[in-house]
């Protein structure tokens, strides 16, 4: 590409609103965000037939119901007045897939019911009752069923409320909502999540805090080179350290406790954590400090009174950083906890089932994932940007 063809591509681009290029850029990023969303408000059924993207179109009549009933019942069910399909007590005779085709096999004034169409299978039938129970004929396009499975984990050829509806759900429920913390479900995982998350967040903020001043403001030997230290274990892998912790913490008995856990995430979130509150700190004013030591103010004192308060946006995003990394985090929950105290990325990764049963509801377990991270981020973004330009510009 030479320099003209460059000269005029930056020609035209700079014909374009920059307000333009910045939406287009915005549905770019958040086009497979809304599909994922749309995917985890749609039944399974359209899950699995068609994409997202046909909630768009006008709704229409598909699956074994079209191929063998709409042709004489109607896309609505009730072309037939004395057979209404959408009368409840006629529904309920039908339950099953045997009552099903039983009724199927029947003659209706002499005439096969189902004419020149043969008999649709056993799986197909079950389908057809199915169809019909869940509401008629015309379904509804959303549903928050699967927000409902993920919740206690129903992994089922039906959902969570249709077999609790029937009185067929699992052994291990009980139909209300103490179902929530079932051990298999995304509500236990949640409140597990943040009993890791927290902690983990406030603790190495809260060193990082105390560290970051004594760098900035205390004269000692050696600072200097402790803080390079630092700054160097930045760059160690965590996987380097399981094995030697997951030694350590067995012969403490830390291994499968929430403390354990508190401790990895604070001694790897505490390097940056330090790295970022001293270049704040030390951006400060001189003469803010030396005023208040002059005032007779202790190191204490100007740190609670001065320091924290100013150095608000830079422990804002490090909470979002602190927070973001542990609540996502996946290889050190499962070395240290396990499937006996499920985190929400524990339950996600077992979410489906090594014949695939349960992929539909992936999408409703990753946005109960996100949502608490989104809201974090967006209760801390006005500071976002101070804090990670800290001691970028003295003054």
């Amino acid at each position: 590409m030479n320099f003209d063809t460059i000269n005029r591509i930056n020609r035209f681009l700079a014909k374009i609103p920059k307000h333009v290029i910045i939406i287009f850029t915005l549905v770019i990023w958040t086009l497979p965000t809304l599909g994922l969303m749309i995917t985890s408000l749609r039944p399974v059924q359209d899950i699995n037939s068609t994409g997202w993207w046909t909630v768009f179109t006008p709704q229409k009549v598909g699956g074994p119901y079209a191929q063998y009933c709409a042709a004489c019942h109607g896309a609505d069910g009730k072309a037939i007045p004395e057979a209404d399909l959408t009368d409840p007590d006629l529904i309920a005779r039908y339950p099953r897939s045997l009552q099903m085709l039983a009724m199927l096999r029947k003659d209706i004034n002499g005439q096969p019911h189902m004419g020149d169409i043969p008999l649709p299978p056993p799986q197909e039938a079950a389908d057809i009752a199915e169809h019909l129970r869940s509401g008629g004929v015309t379904t509804s396009r959303f549903t928050l069923s699967n927000y409902v499975d993920a919740l206690v984990g129903y992994r089922g050829r039906r959902t969570y409320a249709e077999d609790c509806r029937d009185h067929q759900q699992a052994l291990d429920l009980d139909c209300n909502s103490s179902d929530l913390l079932n051990p298999r479900g995304m509500g236990r995982a949640f409140l597990n999540s943040l009993w890791v998350t927290i902690p983990a967040t406030i603790l190495p903020i809260l060193l990082a805090a105390f560290a970051g001043y004594a760098f900035a403001w205390l004269n000692f030997k050696g600072r200097f080179l402790l803080f390079a230290f630092l700054v160097g274990l930045q760059v160690v892998p965590l996987q380097m350290t399981l094995v030697p912790i997951s030694r350590l913490y067995a012969q403490m008995g830390l291994n499968g406790t929430f403390l354990g856990v508190w401790l990895f995430h604070a001694g790897f979130g505490m390097p940056y954590s330090i790295y970022l509150m001293r270049n704040f700190l030390g951006s400060l004013p001189n003469e803010l400090f030396e005023a208040a030591y002059l005032d007779g103010a202790s190191h204490f004192t100007a740190f609670v009174r001065l320091a924290i308060p100013l150095a608000m946006p830079a422990i804002a995003s490090l909470a979002i950083f602190q927070f973001l990394w542990v609540w996502n985090d996946l290889l050190v929950s499962l070395v240290f906890l396990g499937g006996t105290t499920p985190v929400m990325t524990y339950q996600i990764s077992n979410m489906v089932t090594s014949l695939g049963a349960g992929w539909h509801l992936l999408t409703a377990a990753a946005f109960l994932s996100m949502l608490l991270p989104v809201i974090v981020f967006f209760t801390l973004q006005r500071y976002f940007v101070r804090g990670m330009l800290a001691g970028a510009v003295k003054g």
